[in-house]
Parts: structure tokens; sequence; C-alpha cells
């Protein structure tokens, strides 16, 4: 999926993260990529593994597998 911009010139992009499993890792991931420039609101799905980031500009996605990495997780990619 690619980065969509909405009406309010945010944009939202899904991220698949390996290895959550609970609402800790969900807090952990959602915190290290809330400390991101630009990041608005953040919802991790341990469940599906997903990562709904709203920001102001598309994130460059290497900052974004560092954040996911520093929450003890894996980025596999877009979803």
């Amino acid at each position: 999926m690619t980065a969509q911009t909405d009406t309010q010139g945010s944009v939202t992009a899904v991220y698949k993260v390996t290895g959550m499993s609970c609402g800790h890792c969900e807090g952990s991931v959602s915190a290290e990529i809330s400390g991101l420039p630009g990041v608005s609101s953040v919802t991790a799905v341990a469940a599906s593994g997903e990562v709904t980031v709203v920001s102001t500009a598309p994130l460059d996605e290497e900052a974004v597998r560092a954040a996911v990495d520093e929450a003890g997780f894996e980025l596999a990619g877009r979803a």
C-alpha cells in the first residue's frame, strides 16, 4: 500500500511489523514511531501485525524501520 493523503494534508501509511503479541508490544512500537518528526498518531494492532501511522508528510521507511528496531521488533514493509 502506498501512503495516502487525506483532506487535511496528513499522510496515512500502514506497515507490517513482526513479533508483536500483546498490548505492551503495541505500546512500545507506537511510542518509538511517535517520536519521529511529523508523526501525529500511531495505531499498532498486535493481532494483525499492522501499524497505522498518520503524519504531516510521507515518512522515510528507513526511519520507521529504525524506530521499530529500537522497540525490539522487525518492520516487514508496507501492508
